[in-house]
């Protein structure tokens, strides 16, 4: 009787890819001059000082702008955060945020991305875990809390929730 298939061939050479794993081993690098691009500043900040909380640091820093200047405004004022300040100059300038020692800090969630950007009018702002938390919107009249917003009657871009 034959066999009704013959064998598989079982290949002794095998052929080189040199270019199948090139980046291996630089992670993390800037390859070339290419410059890095942040697409969402505010998502960073947010990261940082959760990051930094949860890792238990006094203070966290982030590149400056006007509207995270805003931003560490506003959380002070609502007692998330100790202080803030700015440092460094030309285009090395930093925000200094001071984070409050026992955590104040429960949650951050970015609710505006991007990708996919959240708007409601005055009377769509809801509460943050029934008024334990606050949410930020940034309307015509600058940034502001929901409540804030709700009672000047202003709608806006909600940009993340924190509580």
């Amino acid at each position: 009787m034959f066999p009704v298939r013959t064998a598989a061939r079982i290949y002794e050479r095998f052929w080189p890819l040199p270019d199948l794993f090139q980046r291996v081993g630089k992670k993390g690098r800037n390859p070339g001059n290419k410059k890095i691009i942040m697409v969402d500043p505010i998502s960073d900040m947010l990261t940082r000082i959760r990051n930094a909380q949860s890792a238990g640091h006094e203070t966290v820093g982030v590149s400056l702008s006007k509207i995270k200047f805003e931003i560490a405004k506003i959380l002070k004022r609502e007692k998330y955060i100790d202080d803030y300040k700015k440092s460094g100059k030309g285009n090395d300038k930093v925000l200094e945020i001071s984070l409050k020692s026992p955590a104040a800090i429960q949650e951050i969630k970015r609710v505006s991305k991007p990708g996919q950007r959240i708007y409601a009018k005055a009377l769509e702002l809801k509460q943050v875990k029934n008024g334990h938390g606050i949410s930020i919107v940034s309307t015509p009249k600058g940034l502001m809390t929901s409540k804030e917003a709700r009672r000047a009657r202003l709608g806006g871009e909600i940009l993340f929730e924190i509580w």
